[in-house]
């Protein structure tokens, strides 16, 4: 029987296909592909690298493996100097100085650069009730002025309330003259302010010739001097009890030169003050004015209206003949001496002159000297 031989060959195996590199590798590659390359270091001794070389690598041994750098940027240490930043593509920003970054801290309590102690929180000031209401607008009225546009009381009034602090500027009360309030400011008076007005008196007094309706000037006596008990009058229908306090700060609201005669006002209160002789005020004011000379329908048209004194156009009048010798004339304004220099624009001399109403309040047959109380049921 023939003997089979089998002879078994080794064949050589393929070779194996290079493993692909784990995604930690290919981390590691793109880092270090955009990583800048270090500065050059510089020359140093070769003992000094002796020195400081790894063991095993002065005798030729294997080196130990570099740590692996980590990937989360280091920060510079409070102490030190923090490292030089590298230039070129893929650097970041330089940053701004300290003094041009934006403020991070808001919000944030700050500390004092002496003890580093937080600073204590900022508290808005609190007005303080009992001070006066500050207006820093120099184009806004004084107080005094507001309340006299108002018709609360005169300038002068207003600054005595103000004195006294019976006046309150938005609910505060104000004891301080000059003071400026807005127009818009809510201006109340105190009780105590009403009632002193109510306790002020206005007095009619017919002038004589001979006084003046101011004060004393030339030597001339003001009216002023007439107003006394033995001189009020005795029909006067008034119910006011004399006293002397009604004399204190009476002022005259008008004028009356000392050739004119007839009814003059004197006033404690500002609100009859400013209506009678205010910048506004269109009282009408009645006079009876006896002249001399001859006066055609031109002239009387010139008298009603058309007349200047001082560059100043005169307002409308009403002048008609009273009776031969008497001119009756009805003006809204007053002017100093304003019917004598008319008369003698159109040729006419004015011998006499008598005031015989303001407003409402007739002179009647009030004797020239005499004053009476003005009643209650009279307005002007």
């Amino acid at each position: 029987m023939a003997r089979i031989t089998l002879k078994v060959t080794k064949s050589p195996l393929p070779a194996a296909a290079p493993k692909a590199p784990s995604s930690r590798a290919k981390r590691a590659q793109l880092h270090q592909r955009h990583m800048p390359a270090p500065p050059p270091a510089a020359p140093v001794a070769a003992a000094t690298i002796a020195s400081v070389a790894p063991r095993g690598e002065a005798d030729g041994a294997r080196a130990s493996p570099a740590p692996k750098r980590s990937r989360r940027r280091k920060t510079a240490p409070i102490e030190g100097k923090p490292p030089p930043r590298a230039e070129g593509k893929g650097a970041p920003p330089p940053r701004a100085p300290a003094e041009h970054r934006p403020r991070t801290d808001r919000g944030k309590p700050r500390s004092t650069h002496a003890t580093g102690a937080p600073a204590p929180p900022r508290v808005a000031a609190v007005p303080d009730p009992d001070r006066p209401p500050r207006h820093e607008n120099p184009d806004d009225p004084r107080l005094s002025k507001r309340m006299s546009e108002m018709g609360l009381c005169s300038r002068r009034e207003a600054d005595e309330w103000i004195e006294n602090g019976w006046v309150t500027v938005d609910g505060k009360v104000v004891e301080t003259l000059g003071v400026r309030v807005s127009p818009f400011a809510r201006i109340e008076v105190s009780k105590a302010a009403a009632q002193h007005q109510s306790e002020q008196v206005t007095i009619v007094l017919n002038k004589p010739i001979g006084y003046v309706s101011g004060q004393a000037e030339d030597g001339h006596t003001p009216a002023a001097v007439l107003i006394k008990p033995e001189n009020r009058w005795a029909d006067d229908a008034s119910d006011v009890r004399f006293r002397p306090g009604h004399l204190r700060g009476l002022a005259p609201a008008g004028r009356l030169d000392i050739d004119s005669t007839g009814l003059i006002v004197f006033t404690q209160d500002g609100r009859v003050a400013k209506r009678l002789i205010g910048n506004h005020s269109d009282v009408e004011k009645e006079y009876l004015v006896r002249v001399e000379g001859t006066l055609d329908d031109a002239g009387m048209k010139l008298l009603q209206h058309g007349l200047e004194l001082d560059g100043v156009k005169l307002r409308p009048a009403q002048v008609s003949w009273q009776n031969d010798d008497q001119l009756r004339f009805v003006l809204r304004e007053g002017r100093k001496r304003q019917i004598r220099r008319m008369c003698e624009l159109v040729g006419l001399v004015v011998t006499g002159l008598k005031r015989v109403r303001s407003g409402g309040v007739m002179l009647g047959s009030l004797p020239a000297g005499q004053w009476r109380y003005l009643r209650r049921d009279e307005k002007f």
